[in-house]
């Protein structure tokens, strides 16, 4: 039975989905004003993986991870630029969906932007002033009243009484009460704005995610994922506002949170300025070894940055493709249920891909030793059965010869493999210094070479 860790409850739980074998999950996504970091590739991954399991398991899975295109950074970003917002947001959503791609994180199901999104937001807003759970303060903005919702801080155990103004509070002179969060925004001279009942303005933060998510999924879904900074006070705005507003409680019946990206023990992030962008980490590493990289750590421990940790990871990504190396490429079903069962019960013990992965490298070792002992059919159904499951976690669906050589052209790879002909042709005729001189030409290129019985195959560095 798959169990996931609720952060809501602080313990795992059975996953038991509100309609037997369907499941909605929403993740928070990107705010559209600049590059993905490693932070925000850590998010496309982890959930990637939750959806493609919960698929694998034979769940009818949607998935929504939504777009902010519209608050105060991108409003910032684009008068700094001196650049209408529309073409900011387009430019990263663009460079976001690249980036993702890169790293086989699969499209969602729904990807709903706030900016589309403004008359379920506007209609919410609505809801809670009939309510009482909102009220129009006199500057003209829209607040929610925090001390109106009963279990306020249940998520992020934050007690509102000890919760003290700026400890990620808003002052606000307008506000009834600190704890109060904004909903709406008066309008503001150049600024974007739409039109309310309450007057012309745009949402606040929280409200986007609340509005999104139900829209998409309903009033009561199955999983709300994001970033663990996301806890409070995003989330927790969030159960306050579509709790108050549709009566459903709970409206999120488990709440996932990934753990940070760490640099020197120092969360990664960026308003601190210590962040890498996903595209500068792949000009140095295949984008597989970057997923590798972050599924080799649980989604709720802390990921140490590193280029050793990088390194490390694509060494032991090469190891599993060195054990599919000259297997076809058609393997067929997985085969070997006993691997299978294994790889499950890590992925049901709240999607443990360390253990997963574990699995894996057991498989690999097994492939190795049948190649060794000339079963071609046992190590056939190992290699079908190893890509099957590098499946699940996204990984191993190349050809191995193309991992290890890479993204070069037919006329570079050409050159390469006249170069392998002539030290051939040396190591034949025992001109050993020509052989040495090619190999060393070779290196200098950034290619390895690999001999064996079966002559010699290569890789780049």
């Amino acid at each position: 039975m798959l169990q996931i860790y609720n952060s809501l409850t602080r313990s795992k739980e059975v996953f038991t989905p509100v309609t037997p074998g369907r499941v909605g999950l929403y993740v928070c996504g990107m705010t559209v004003y600049d590059y993905c970091h490693v932070g925000h590739a850590r998010v496309l991954v982890v959930f990637d993986v939750v959806s493609r399991y919960l698929r694998h398991r034979g769940f009818d899975v949607t998935y929504v991870r939504n777009i902010t295109d519209i608050d105060d950074k991108i409003i910032a970003r684009a008068h700094e630029n001196r650049e209408p917002m529309e073409a900011l947001t387009r430019r990263f959503i663009d460079a976001m969906h690249e980036d993702a791609a890169a790293l086989g994180v699969l499209p969602p199901d729904e990807e709903p932007r706030a900016t589309a999104s403004m008359g379920a937001i506007i209609a919410m807003i609505q809801r809670l002033l009939d309510k009482g759970f909102a009220y129009r303060a006199d500057n003209g903005d829209v607040y929610y009243r925090v001390r109106r919702f009963a279990g306020y801080g249940r998520l992020s155990g934050k007690n509102p009484d000890e919760l003290r103004a700026g400890e990620r509070v808003e002052v606000e002179a307008a506000k009834e009460d600190p704890l109060d969060f904004v909903l709406w925004k008066h309008a503001k001279a150049g600024e974007p704005s739409w039109d309310a009942p309450w007057g012309a303005g745009r949402p606040g933060w929280h409200i986007e995610c609340s509005a999104m998510s139900t829209c998409c999924l309903g009033p009561r879904f199955d999983i709300h994922g994001g970033g663990m900074d996301l806890m409070f006070p995003h989330h927790e705005n969030e159960i306050a506002q579509s709790e108050a507003a549709t009566g459903q409680h709970p409206f999120v019946k488990v709440w996932m949170h990934n753990g940070f990206v760490q640099i020197d023990e120092e969360k990664m992030s960026k308003s601190l300025g210590n962040f890498f962008t996903v595209r500068e980490v792949l000009k140095a590493y295949d984008p597989e070894v970057m997923r590798f990289f972050i599924l080799a750590s649980h989604y709720r421990s802390p990921l140490n940055y590193s280029e050793a940790n990088l390194d490390h990871a694509r060494a032991s990504l090469e190891r599993l493709y060195t054990a599919l190396r000259g297997l076809p490429q058609d393997t067929g079903e997985a085969v070997e249920a006993a691997y299978v069962l294994r790889f499950e019960a890590a992925m049901d013990d709240d999607f443990n891909t360390p253990e997963a992965l574990a699995v894996l490298f057991d498989l690999a070792r097994q492939l190795n030793q049948a190649r060794a002992d000339g079963d071609a059919a046992q190590a056939a159904r190992l290699g079908a059965t190893l890509k099957h499951l590098g499946g699940v976690l996204g990984i191993l669906q190349r050809d191995a010869e193309d991992y290890f050589k890479g993204d070069g052209d037919e006329e570079a790879d050409a050159a390469i493999e006249a170069l392998i002909a002539r030290r051939a042709a040396a190591r034949a005729n025992k001109d050993w210094a020509e052989s040495d001189r090619i190999r060393d030409q070779l290196d200098e290129m950034g290619i390895v070479l690999e001999d064996g019985p079966e002559g010699t195959s290569w890789r780049r560095k």
